[in-house]
């Protein structure tokens, strides 16, 4: 049993390092992240997908298009201020009509997917005047069609932004990885990435030789 730790230990250390380093392998998701405009001018990560949201009249909301990580605090938020006067000032109140500022980034060409160009590299800015009870993706459409879901209703893309893709998981080396399956405004999980296959097949030929180390010294 002494002669059969060492080679335990091995396959147990190896499987917690890959799982460790598991998350590493991924760089982000190529995704249009959610915004809720906050006091200063700054952005708050969405809590709701836009398709539930529904923002009060004076609200800005905003929509980055970027290579993400799955995190509120690290995702890319709009490059312009989530400013209503500056959106909205110009665009006078409307009885039974609500005013929502939206900012709509479209992000940098490096992020854009492959053989995609992006619309303009300036944040473009509206203000749509909606029914009172408009959800976020209605103020949306009313400025910026089209725009296209996916089946599980994920916002895919902006004024026809991309064409293709819809958020894909983006290893280390830039390569979108089919697997991936975000959900709400916010990316999510996916199947095992190719590096984490591979690492639990070393994990395997590392258990087999262990074990039959084992059992020649016990002979």
């Amino acid at each position: 049993m002494r002669r059969r730790l060492p080679a335990v230990a091995l396959v147990l250390g190896t499987v917690l390092a890959l799982l460790a380093a598991a998350p590493a392998l991924a760089a982000g998701y190529r995704y249009w992240s959610f915004w809720d405009g906050a006091a200063g001018g700054q952005w708050s990560y969405a809590t709701q997908g836009p398709s539930l949201a529904r923002p009060a009249d004076g609200s800005v909301q905003g929509f980055r298009f970027a290579v993400s990580k799955d995190a509120a605090a690290e995702a890319a938020k709009p490059r312009a201020a989530a400013d209503f006067e500056a959106v909205c000032g110009a665009t006078a109140a409307a009885e039974g009509r609500k005013r929502v500022a939206l900012v709509i980034d479209f992000g940098v060409q490096a992020d854009a997917p492959s053989g995609e160009v992006v619309p303009q590299e300036a944040p473009r800015t509206a203000c749509a005047q909606v029914a009172p009870e408009a959800t976020t993706a209605e103020a949306l459409v009313a400025v910026a069609k089209p725009l296209r879901y996916n089946s599980a209703a994920l916002l895919c893309a902006i004024a026809g932004f991309p064409q293709h893709g819809c958020g894909e998981q983006i290893a280390d080396s830039g390569a979108a990885e089919a697997s991936a399956s975000p959900s709400g405004s916010a990316p999510g999980g996916g199947g095992p990435s190719a590096g984490l296959l591979a690492g639990i097949a070393l994990v395997a030929v590392l258990a087999a030789a262990g074990v039959w180390q084992s059992r020649r010294r016990g002979r």
